[in-house]
């Protein structure tokens, strides 16, 4: 366990908040000796928007934290925390590493997710806004049930449920986000990765983007 960039103790000993929606929260789940080199070899992301592992480039120290948070030690202990079975379920994982102003919005993930994890690769986050929020409700960004400091390897794992709202007041500048998502079944992920590929062709060609929300 030790020689993982991730802190599974820490995550078994967190506490899971079962209402209004399933979700734990862990600071420093990366491990902190490890930070530093993942972020060196973080892929370079500079277009707003969701990127697939696939299409990214990056380095080894970032390959072991992607090795990790989809082996069966971080698998089990997801499943053990949530209290669901991943057997046979397949994982899509996005990178980000830019927010634009329209980003934020208030929403819950496409039903073909059933976990979704979060991890923060920033330094100290010193703005108010980019903070994402979990939500009692779709329509109040101020209806928090948490906010997540988005810093120094901070991780949120959520059961997808149809409640599960979420969004952040707007943030222009770097924010470096890892999503990872247990799915229904491997055309998710064919179908995802296809839709990614497509829209992330679109921004470099033309230096912009679309809304995005995580």
């Amino acid at each position: 366990m030790s020689a993982l960039p991730i802190d599974l103790a820490a995550f078994e000993a967190a506490p899971l908040t079962r209402e209004p929606f399933p979700f734990v929260m862990v600071p420093h789940f990366v491990r902190s000796e490890a930070m530093g080199a993942i972020n060196a070899d973080y892929p370079l992301v500079t277009h707003p928007g969701s990127f697939p592992l696939p299409i990214l480039e990056y380095g080894p120290a970032f390959a072991r934290l992607m090795q990790a948070i989809q082996g069966p030690e971080f698998t089990h202990a997801v499943e053990r925390k949530m209290g669901v079975n991943l057997t046979g379920r397949p994982t899509m994982v996005t990178a980000r590493g830019v927010s634009a102003a329209r980003d934020g919005q208030i929403h819950t993930d496409s039903r073909t997710k059933l976990i979704t994890v979060l991890i923060y690769m920033n330094n100290a986050w010193e703005a108010k806004t980019g903070r994402l929020r979990l939500l009692r409700s779709p329509d109040n960004l101020d209806d928090v049930i948490a906010e997540v400091p988005p810093d120094e390897g901070t991780l949120l794992v959520f059961k997808n449920e149809p409640n599960a709202w979420h969004g952040f007041h707007a943030f222009e500048g770097p924010r470096r986000v890892i999503q990872l998502n247990w799915v229904t079944d491997i055309g998710v992920v064919k179908r995802e990765q296809f839709r990614h590929r497509v829209s992330a062709f679109f921004k470099r060609l033309r230096g912009k983007s679309a809304p995005e929300r995580m």
